[in-house]
């Protein structure tokens, strides 16, 4: 049973470690290969490690690639299986993730948020109607310049608030459980090099949203690389004999469906998202993401892509296009039906902690996404921020609280599972 002294105690440790962790520069970087894509990673990661410690799980490290595992041992007389809590450090590339600035907004009466380094930003139920939910509570924000963190630093300080309350209050009763921060999830590689063997059989990440959140589906994810070589030509004797890779390659994007893009989908709805585009009049390239929730329609999209590159290399004579395909992760709907009871726990977790449990599907992936398919199914259950990757970014201090205190009832329910 968590009593006012336990939630008391939560309130102020989440709290504390939020604002602390939000304001360490964890920036990941997409065009470094590496892992971590940049250092600064270390410098949270170091922190956890020796926070960890502090605490006194066992078998705690930070090894060279950021990752930082421990293990908080189960309470005496308890036999139960492992689990195991995930969340990244980094942020995305995004939004500024440098000198961010958090503040709290005490009991939020309902008006338009305002920020203190942009005047011209302002948070409103009208930029995220879920804002309203929570006149009355402590909104945390950042000050207008980046990001606030919350992805996934919220997640971070609730497993470690969770630990926290775990050895502070010992007759909280649970079983063995496992904890890893990752690195690079915004960039799509959290379990690049992660220690696969050291994972319990199953997991859960704590990088959702919404109160009450909990995934166990999310996208089936291509990536496609689309390079145009066209022939430079005198622009004064160009006529019949040039072709300009950057027209080209801006036609080819423009032929791509309206209707099947993110700012024009919801729910199930799958896309193609045309992520940058640059070059010259001789040498052009366009990266696009494509998703959806079920395999044959992503064919569909790669499919239509194919015959788009076979129309202009026939339309123009000498043009150049190839066109590459990347598998980035899979839906893990498929694998985790097969072991209901992963979702089941969670679900009566968040229903112990005074929330209605909203099953969602994730219109994204996560590090759990990757790991299912490495065949640890590993959920997603919320951490309560909203409007991650821009400068509104926040969440309710409430949020943090009811996290925290899923987590303990979930060592608990596995503990008597």
């Amino acid at each position: 049973m968590i009593t006012d002294d336990i939630r008391d105690f939560m309130r102020t440790d989440v709290r504390e470690r939020f604002l602390r962790y939000v304001q360490i520069y964890t920036t990941s970087d997409e065009e470094n290969p590496e892992t971590p894509s940049t250092k600064r990673q270390f410098d949270l990661a170091r922190i956890l490690e020796r926070e960890l410690k502090d605490l006194g799980l066992n078998e705690v490290r930070c090894d060279d690639h950021a990752y930082v595992y421990g293990v908080l041992p189960a309470t005496n007389g308890v036999k139960a299986d492992t689990f195991g809590l995930l969340a990244h450090v980094d942020t995305s590339p995004d939004q500024p993730g440098e000198n961010v600035k958090p503040r709290i907004i005490e009991n939020w009466d309902g008006s338009p948020i305002e920020y203190p380094d942009d005047p011209d930003l302002t948070l409103s139920d009208a930029d995220c109607p879920e804002l309203k939910d929570f006149i009355g509570d402590n909104i945390i924000t950042a000050s207008g310049k980046t990001l606030l963190g919350a992805d996934d630093k919220a997640g971070v300080a609730e497993i470690m608030a969770a630990m926290a309350t775990f050895v502070k209050f010992p007759e909280l009763k649970h079983g063995e459980i496992k904890v890893c921060f990752t690195p690079d999830e915004e960039i799509g590689r959290g379990t690049v090099e992660i220690d696969e063997d050291w994972l319990p059989k199953f997991c859960y990440t704590l990088d959702g949203g919404y109160p009450g959140e909990l995934e166990g589906e999310n996208f089936d994810a291509w990536r496609a690389d689309v390079t145009f070589k066209g022939v430079g030509v005198h622009p004064g004797y160009a006529k019949n004999k040039m072709i300009n890779a950057c027209l080209v390659a801006a036609n080819f994007v423009a032929a791509l469906p309206e209707w099947q893009t993110p700012a024009t989908t919801e729910k199930r709805e799958g896309f193609f998202h045309v992520v940058g585009i640059e070059g010259d009049f001789e040498n052009a390239k366009t990266v696009m993401i494509i998703r959806d929730f079920e395999v044959p329609k992503n064919k569909i999209r790669m499919e239509y892509l194919e015959s788009l590159k076979d129309m202009f290399e026939k339309r123009y004579p000498g043009l150049e296009i190839d066109l590459k395909f990347t598998y980035q992760y899979q839906n893990m709907r498929d694998i985790i039906v097969e072991t209901p009871e992963v979702m089941d726990l969670a679900h009566k977790a968040i229903e112990d902690a005074g929330i209605k449990v909203l099953r969602k599907s994730i219109r994204g992936g996560t590090d759990g996404a990757r790991l299912t398919q490495l065949g640890h199914p590993t959920p997603n259950i919320f951490a309560g921020g909203l409007l991650f990757h821009s400068r509104r970014e926040w969440v309710a201090e409430s949020s943090l609280v009811k996290s925290v205190e899923t987590v303990i009832h979930l060592a608990k329910h596995w503990s008597e599972a």
